[in-house]
């Protein structure tokens, strides 16, 4: 996104002269010419630095983006609704032959390579205490696998299971192609970290890496604030910034070019994400919806997640933050249901087709409205008060002419990992814990026992991705045996 502009090299310039003139004049166009105010003070090659850092701005864009941000902050919002019943396919209204027909269904399209996993990898484990990339990040379960490798290993396994079910049926191959976003901070990390593992058991060829952009701080009047007298303060364009970033990278083409027509995206710090999960796929192609989400029941009205709502009138679905949500309607409850009225929670585990990503990538961008975290942001005036801007992942819901919702247990497929060990919930423990749990009832139901040392609510067994996905064909493995927990069960 860079914008090419005229200019001489700062580094050949004198100590005496201006800022580049065609720079300046551009600059002032757009209301940002305060960049160069500590410009007599900067050494050549801090004046090369900015000169360099304006460069890559795409300056009309981001004038678009701030103004367009700005002004929408003062707008009224239109009311909110309680998600339509029938928009959501609910745990006790789902029978047994829907989701085989579903399972059946996903494995045919991944069989026939319809199906991308998105995986949105762009924050280091800043608050587990680690400056590593988050996907690195080892729970502490029984085999020291971190995140990234259990998702690895879960693609695996339905590639497996799609190439078994294929070779049963009118043939196909089993490759699902992974995408991962990561942002400036984790890129070069996490790169080193695949290739160190070798990507894990999967081709390195189905597996590719691209970055979340940057965008400027700004003041409350719409102003570039400088982090130094040479660099403008800049941070993560949010999780949302996966769709701008795919459109740049042209990676919607190369999904096209591959003959994908399905894209499952996650967040990466889920311990129990169900990584390109059939029965999820299935369902989203059986309704034909635009985009899915996969959402669990609100725990409590005053749990701190964003909350799936419709936006007016007969409007389209979309995510209202916790922080958004007044403290009545958190607590109002469904006579009929017994149900919180707003109760379903978005846990970032959405489907999308790839003709509606190709869709809202344009109206994002066209729409240029980002959201206005107001924050303290280190600048040479020490920390200063102004806006971080940034897109969510779930600002695609309301551009999409249909969106499915999809009800999972949390202690299955929601594991969260977002605080460090000794915080009060979303710990590596608590993750661990869960995992381990929901695995130990796979090897029970498979017929076979645990021993245990300590408490068997406070530890459990590892089943390994490898062996099985949602706790299938485990009967031969455990049929019998007994296992003493905690530890791996692997082939």
């Amino acid at each position: 996104m860079r914008e090419a502009i005229e200019t001489n090299s700062a580094s050949s310039l004198s100590p005496s002269q201006p800022p580049p003139q065609a720079l300046l004049e551009r600059l002032k166009d757009y209301g940002q010419e305060d960049v160069f105010t500590l410009w007599d003070e900067l050494s050549l090659e801090e004046r090369d630095f900015l000169v360099r850092d304006i460069e890559n701005l795409d300056l009309p864009r981001l004038d678009r983006i701030i103004r367009c941000s700005l002004h929408s902050q003062g707008l009224p919002v239109a009311a909110i609704e309680p998600v339509p019943e029938g928009s959501v396919s609910t745990l006790e209204e789902r029978t047994m032959e829907d989701k085989e027909r579903w399972w059946k269904m996903g494995l045919k399209a991944i069989s026939n390579g319809k199906l991308a996993v998105l995986l949105l990898s762009g924050g280091q484990g800043t608050r587990l205490g680690s400056s590593d990339p988050k996907g690195c990040f080892n729970i502490g379960l029984p085999s020291g696998k971190s995140l990234f490798q259990l998702q690895a290993e879960r693609i695996l396994c339905v590639q497996r299971l799609a190439a078994q079910a294929a070779s049963e049926g009118s043939g196909g191959t089993a490759s699902i192609h992974w995408y991962i976003m990561t942002s400036p901070f984790t890129d070069e990390a996490t790169r080193k970290y695949f290739e160190s593992h070798k990507f894990f058991g999967l081709d390195s060829d189905q597996v590719t890496f691209f970055q979340q952009g940057t965008i400027p701080s700004v003041s409350k009047d719409g102003r570039f604030i400088m982090e130094t007298p040479y660099k403008v303060a800049k941070s993560p364009d949010g999780n949302g910034g996966v769709y701008t970033a795919l459109k740049y990278s042209k990676l919607l083409e190369d999904m096209a070019t591959r003959g994908i027509k399905y894209v499952d995206c996650y967040g990466v710090d889920n311990a129990l994400v169900r990584v390109a999960d059939p029965t999820f796929l299935g369902y989203f192609i059986d309704k034909g919806a635009a985009s899915a989400a996969k959402v669990v029941r609100k725990a409590y009205p005053q749990e701190k997640v964003g909350v799936f709502v419709r936006r007016g009138k007969g409007g389209p679905l979309t995510v209202v933050e916790y922080s958004e949500l007044d403290q009545s309607l958190a607590s109002a409850i469904n006579q009929q249901t017994g149900r919180l009225r707003f109760c379903w929670s978005n846990v970032c585990l959405h489907m999308f087709t790839l003709d509606f990503l190709n869709q809202v990538v344009n109206a994002l961008e066209k729409d240029s409205i980002y959201h206005l975290a107001e924050k303290k942001i280190p600048s040479i005036h020490g920390f200063t008060s102004g806006y971080k801007l940034e897109q969510f992942i779930f600002d695609a819901f309301p551009y999409a002419p249909s969106t499915a919702l999809f009800e999972v247990l949390r202690e299955e497929e929601f594991a969260p990992v977002k605080n460090a060990n000794g915080s009060n919930f979303d710990t590596p423990d608590s993750a661990r814990l869960l995992v381990l749990r929901l695995h130990a009832r796979w090897v029970v139901a498979a017929g076979g026992f645990l021993t245990h040392s300590v408490p068997l609510y406070a530890t459990g067994v590892e089943v390994s991705p490898v062996c099985s996905y949602v706790g299938e064909n485990l009967e031969a493995i455990c049929r019998g045996r007994t296992f003493h927990a905690p530890c791996e069960i692997s082939f």
